[in-house]
């Protein structure tokens, strides 16, 4: 009897039991690395853009550098670029240019989870400006971030704006001054911030 060479059988994934996306979170939790890209879940809504261009990321860096003194004080980590902040209840996913959290904060996966979170800070470009403004800040008062700093450079008078005291899923308390001007970042933070750092 002569062996008759026949085709082995066509693999099949290892995990036959992977979901199909139903949601724009579940889609997030999906995608691969995107370097050079932030994604973020807003609302419902998948939404992947570029990176800031260089003065927008310097901008983080040097709220990142003022807060120096403050991080070290209190023990408080802080990065410019993430990592991403997880909404509990809606479970959206935010990427801020800034964030500011005590040492051993929660977490869902790699995101740190929003109620544990110390201040974030976003600054506006162009294309950012309805999410930054509106959403965003929506999004962190729902979420319980006490204190979201809006550094906005797009006017013709560029502004910063510190929003905390959360009640009903709104902040309550904004504050706001044209860059340059020193303004007071609300406890948990309780800092005199010089705004003119982002004029440079």
């Amino acid at each position: 009897m002569v062996a008759v060479a026949t085709e082995p059988p066509a693999t099949q994934p290892e995990n036959t039991s992977m979901r199909v996306p139903h949601t724009a979170r579940d889609l997030f939790d999906a995608l691969p690395s995107l370097p050079g890209f932030r994604a973020e879940v807003i609302e419902g809504k998948l939404i992947v853009s570029p990176m800031g261009t260089p003065e927008h990321l310097w901008m983080a860096a040097d709220l990142h550098d003022a807060l120096q003194p403050l991080r070290r004080e209190r023990g408080w980590r802080g990065s410019p670029q993430g990592p991403s902040v997880c909404i509990e209840g809606s479970r959206d996913s935010l990427a801020p240019d800034y964030v500011l959290v005590p040492p051993r904060c929660a977490r869902w996966g790699q995101e740190v989870l929003s109620s544990y979170v110390i201040m974030v800070a976003e600054v506006v470009s162009p294309s950012s400006v309805h999410v930054d403004r509106e959403e965003k800040r929506h999004l962190y008062a729902v979420g319980r971030v006490p204190v979201y700093l809006l550094i906005d450079p797009v006017p013709e008078t560029p502004t910063v704006t510190v929003h905390s005291d959360i009640a009903d899923s709104a902040y309550r308390s904004i504050a706001t001054v044209p860059m340059g001007k020193p303004l007071h970042l609300p406890a948990p933070v309780d800092f005199e911030l010089d705004t003119s750092i982002f004029m440079a």
